[in-house]
């Protein structure tokens, strides 16, 4: 088959489809990435063809600060999250599809995998299924299809327990609704109706896993609230393996097999301007723990911006190989990133989630709802309340017992073989 890899160009978005793109090519099949030509080289590394975005759609994403210097003026709440989807995913829509049927008449595709918040495929979608090729989301953030119990996405609710839950979700989902899913649905209905496309009969949230041909999880069904009729494109996969790097080991690496207990803290590629939201708070609550060994990474920030004083039971990188590192870890700490959770669940880590914007507060909530963890449910939890909850997560078994379960059911995913077998059936 011949397969284009179209993401939103930033780290968290494109590390999954490299993944998937690795066991495609390793079965004989040509890929061509599609992206900003910043990522040029994520494909390169692979051995991917690659194809720029064309024109001003050829924008690296991964500093959304430095691209929207308006961020920084705006709250945390529905006015910042609705300009963030608006401006860097909705409004991208158009130039995407453009973008990407010009891919499409130059090099013809069996197959299109894309992102879930990469929007350019919607037109071929809601078009004839003769005129394109197999189109296949992978999700990059927790579902956001409807829920069962009536309660709005993006909140981080857990499942209702009684009518008196479903009538609270009922009316938050008004809220929301008026503050964010109405707006941004109208937003992305003019973007279809621009293209002379008429918007699909649901929200854009069922639209992203309903309308392609296939909907990639990469989790697996107990991290996900159940739905009792999930859309029949929707697959778990399991924790797609991680793409290649040339991370090398620190040199401090024999201090972590030497450790009692090694707990890592990372706040990901994207959240890390400000390493003094979670990284900071967690070096001064692990300070008086000798017995902890607190591994920092910094997602590619300079080490020197993290806060200190550095106790001597910190070891610091700008990164890290996480295939090495995870299976010597027990407790993450996290601001939330969707793949880095999974990637510690498949190995049996327990979790301690801060995280509010985008779509953390999802992750943590279903962290606390599948008992793998605690979420804190804000961005910058302070230095007892990480305390507390680091404390608890290292000596209740509990969580770690949780968190082994849940690694079992990624055990029994043999994402290796399976993905590319979904995909080679669409081509």
């Amino acid at each position: 088959m011949r397969i284009i890899v179209a993401g939103t160009p930033m780290v968290g978005h494109l590390n999954p489809l490299l993944s998937i793109a690795t066991l495609l090519m390793a079965r004989g099949h040509g890929v061509t990435g599609h992206t900003a030509s910043a990522h040029r080289h994520r494909f390169a590394r692979i051995g991917a063809d690659f194809h720029p975005f064309a024109g001003p759609l050829d924008q690296d994403l991964s500093d959304l600060d430095t691209v929207y210097p308006e961020l920084k003026t705006l709250e945390d709440g529905p006015e910042k999250l609705r300009y963030l989807f608006r401006h860097a995913f909705i409004e991208r829509l158009g130039a995407q599809s453009l973008s990407l049927q010009g891919l499409l008449n130059q090099q013809p595709a069996d197959l299109i995998l894309c992102d879930n918040l990469f929007l350019g495929t919607y037109p071929m979608l809601l078009g004839r299924r003769q005129d394109r090729p197999a189109v296949v989301h992978c999700g990059v953030t927790p579902l956001f299809t409807t829920r069962d119990d009536g309660a709005p996405s993006g909140i981080g609710l857990p499942p209702a327990v009684n009518d008196e839950d479903r009538t609270q979700y009922r009316m938050i989902r008004q809220m929301v609704g008026r503050e964010f899913s109405h707006p941004i649905q109208q937003a992305f209905d003019q973007q279809l109706e621009a293209l002379g496309c008429a918007p699909p009969a649901m929200t854009l949230n069922d639209a992203s896993v309903s309308l392609p041909d296939l909907y990639l999880q990469p989790t697996v069904a107990a991290f996900e609230y159940p739905r009792a009729e999930p859309p029949a494109s929707l697959r778990f996969v399991g924790a797609l393996p991680l793409p290649q790097a040339d991370t090398p080991l620190p040199g401090w690496a024999p201090d972590v097999d030497e450790a009692a207990q090694v707990v890592l803290v990372t706040q990901g590629t994207l959240s890390n301007h400000d390493l003094g939201q979670l990284i900071g708070p967690t070096i001064e609550a692990l300070r008086d723990r000798p017995d902890v060994l607190l591994v920092v990474t910094t997602g590619g920030r300079p080490i020197e911006a993290v806060p200190g004083p550095i106790g001597p039971n910190v070891r610091l990188a700008e990164f890290l190989p996480f295939d090495w590192l995870m299976p010597r870890i027990a407790l993450l700490v996290t601001n939330g990133g969707y793949g880095t959770v999974n990637d510690a669940l498949s190995h049996g880590v327990p979790l301690v989630v801060a995280g509010a914007a985008e779509d953390k507060s999802e992750v943590g909530a279903r962290v606390t709802w599948s008992g793998v963890g605690i979420g804190l449910r804000t961005d910058t939890p302070d230095v007892p309340e990480l305390r507390r909850a680091i404390a608890k997560v290292l000596d209740q078994s509990q969580y770690r017992a949780a968190a082994q379960r849940m690694a079992q059911d990624f055990r029994r995913q043999d994402v290796e073989a399976e993905v590319p077998r979904l995909l080679e059936t669409l081509g």
